[in-house]
């Protein structure tokens, strides 16, 4: 009896010792194989439907997002532009406020007059020169409304070994515009320009000759003191002023 035991326990040792290797080598490749494809449970006929269902919904979502997301950056585009044109706007309201105020200030209370005018008229020495800079405002009424564009001609009138003497544009000026100086506008411009006097001459007075494309002339004749006295109204810039 106790022989048969003593048996089978060495035969359940010997059992154990083979078994226990064989499951170590089974337990480590179904962890592996657990590691590399993970486990599809199986699902009842209604759960796999939820789950369609849902995914369908997920992807309706995401492509809802998206919409949103193209709609938004459509917009932030579209606000910005907007924002642009109404700086633009305001810029160019402002603008006409300043040239507006600056005609007022031109004119004064003389604005009924018809017609192209030479407004204002003032002469600058060049330091250690026989140059001069000249500028000269021309208006016409704002009632009018067209442009007008043409040609201002200078003519200074003086002393030259005490003789009278006048000296033309085409004698002043610099050869790309010995024909005068041009102008174009609606409202108002202003022009400068500089010319040389021969060493010795004493100018007393200057001649200003504006010949516009179509219409009548101005001319306007200012003593040289005037002239260097003369005061100019400032404005933004020497840009005419456009509606």
């Amino acid at each position: 009896m106790q022989t048969h035991d003593a048996a089978r326990q060495r035969a359940r040792r010997r059992w154990l010792l083979v078994a226990w290797p064989v499951s170590l080598v089974l337990a480590g490749a179904l962890a592996f194989w657990l590691g590399q494809s993970p486990v599809q449970l199986p699902l009842p006929h209604g759960n796999r439907a939820v789950v369609k269902q849902l995914q369908a919904e997920n992807e309706k979502l995401k492509q809802q997002v998206a919409d949103l997301r193209r709609s938004q950056q459509v917009a932030d585009v579209a606000m910005r532009s907007l924002q642009r044109s109404m700086t633009e706007r305001e810029e160019q309201i402002s603008g006409l406020r300043a040239d507006l105020g600056f005609y007022s200030r031109l004119v004064g209370g003389d604005s009924q007059r018809q017609g192209l005018r030479i407004q204002e008229v003032r002469v600058q020495p060049v330091a250690q020169s026989n140059a001069w800079n000249v500028t000269l405002s021309l208006t016409q009424n704002v009632r009018r409304g067209d442009e007008i564009g043409g040609k201002v001609t200078i003519t200074v009138e003086g002393l030259s070994d005490n003789q009278v003497q006048q000296l033309s544009w085409d004698a002043l000026g610099d050869n790309a515009q010995k024909d005068g100086l041009p102008f174009k506008f609606r409202y108002f411009q202003q022009l400068h320009a500089t010319f040389v006097l021969p060493a010795g001459f004493r100018p007393t007075r200057l001649r200003i000759h504006a010949a516009p494309d179509q219409g009548a002339t101005a001319d306007r004749a200012v003593a040289w003191g005037d002239a260097l006295n003369g005061t100019i109204t400032s404005t933004r810039g020497d840009s005419d002023a456009q509606p």
